[in-house]
């Protein structure tokens, strides 16, 4: 059988507008490196622990911080899974402290492209939160306050994130720079 290729539509749900990026992934990868390219696609740090839920299960890294109930993400593969419908949605959620949810919607399934690179990004919207601060809650007060020269916490949140955020930020050619390079194993 040949291999086949799943194009997901990733949203970053509770954030107005919304953050999403369209990517392309070998049915043939692991959660994990679902998660990868997820990190590396909206902008994340891989700084936290992760799950899918997907149907009634819960799909993470097995350490000894998960439950009993968890299944390995690192061994779990897309295609054992039969997302391969058009229409098919999960959970990712990252970060369970500030409980970043997103929705992974199945766009497409169809045969892999040799010429192709894969993971890629087909295109996405707005910037990544930045990590820790404070789910989309928090987010929604960051915007406003770096938005706000008057605020008192102004310049102090925006020298936390560097000096500056453009919220509406996102790059097509980085992103895909960035999946380019062979993921990392583990957490």
């Amino acid at each position: 059988m040949p291999e086949r290729e799943l194009q997901l539509k990733v949203t970053l749900l509770h954030t107005k507008p919304p953050v999403w990026r369209r990517l392309v992934v070998r049915e043939a990868m692991t959660l994990h490196d679902l998660h990868q390219a997820i990190q590396l696609a909206i902008g994340w740090l891989d700084c936290h622990l992760y799950a899918f839920e997907i149907g009634r299960r819960s799909y993470t890294t097995l350490d000894d911080d998960a439950s009993a109930d968890n299944l390995d993400a690192e061994t779990t593969v897309l295609a054992d899974l039969r997302l391969a419908r058009k229409g098919t949605r999960f959970r990712y959620v990252y970060d369970f402290g500030d409980d970043w949810q997103h929705d992974v919607l199945v766009e497409r399934a169809g045969p892999l492209d040799p010429a192709a690179a894969v993971p890629r990004c087909l295109a996405g919207r707005r910037a990544c939160p930045p990590e820790d601060c404070g789910g989309p809650w928090g987010y929604a007060d960051f915007l406003r306050t770096i938005a706000d020269p008057s605020h008192p916490e102004h310049s102090e949140t925006l020298e936390w994130v560097g000096g500056s955020f453009d919220p509406d930020a996102f790059d097509l050619e980085e992103v895909n720079a960035l999946l380019a390079r062979p993921f990392r194993r583990g957490r």
